[in-house]
């Protein structure tokens, strides 16, 4: 973190060479946030599957700072016949703690937001986050994302 208080948040696709950095900080965020302690026999298959654009489920966008990746998110569809397009949801969100306030998140929210924008077939940018998340919600309200009026209800066959 020294020395690098001036440097650019550089975002770039993820990739098979993230594998490790990715599952650590999903594991990392699942126990910060919902205190789960993730099965990684389940999590690094899981993550390959995305960074290796196997199976077209989404894909995953990393931030680097003086070369280190500190920060992720992870990308999926939902298509909206009413829209006749795809809403992006943003998922698997982290930061390492040391270079959270630092605009990690927002550059890399605002490289998807200009991507989807630009490719002209999605419709929409989603994510959840936990009610109690205040920290998180002040940070979405400040990128002009609002509440949807959809509560999540789930059944969850894993966790």
């Amino acid at each position: 973190m020294a020395g690098d208080e001036g440097a650019e948040v550089f975002v770039r696709p993820g990739g098979p060479q993230d594998l490790a950095q990715v599952v650590e900080f999903n594991a990392a965020m699942a126990w910060e946030t919902e205190g789960k302690t993730l099965n990684l026999e389940l999590l690094r298959p899981g993550v390959a599957a995305v960074l290796e654009q196997k199976n077209g489920r989404g894909f995953y966008r990393v931030a680097e700072l003086s070369g280190q990746v500190v920060g992720q998110l992870l990308v999926t569809t939902e298509w909206s016949d009413w829209r006749n397009g795809d809403f992006w949801w943003i998922q698997s969100v982290y930061v390492l703690p040391d270079y959270r306030r630092r605009s990690v998140y927002r550059t890399l929210h605002n490289h998807v937001l200009a991507e989807a924008r630009q490719r002209g077939d999605v419709c929409g940018i989603r994510l959840y986050v936990d009610r109690d998340n205040q920290r998180a919600q002040s940070v979405y309200a400040s990128l002009e994302m609002r509440p949807a009026r959809y509560d999540l209800w789930e059944i969850d066959f894993v966790l």
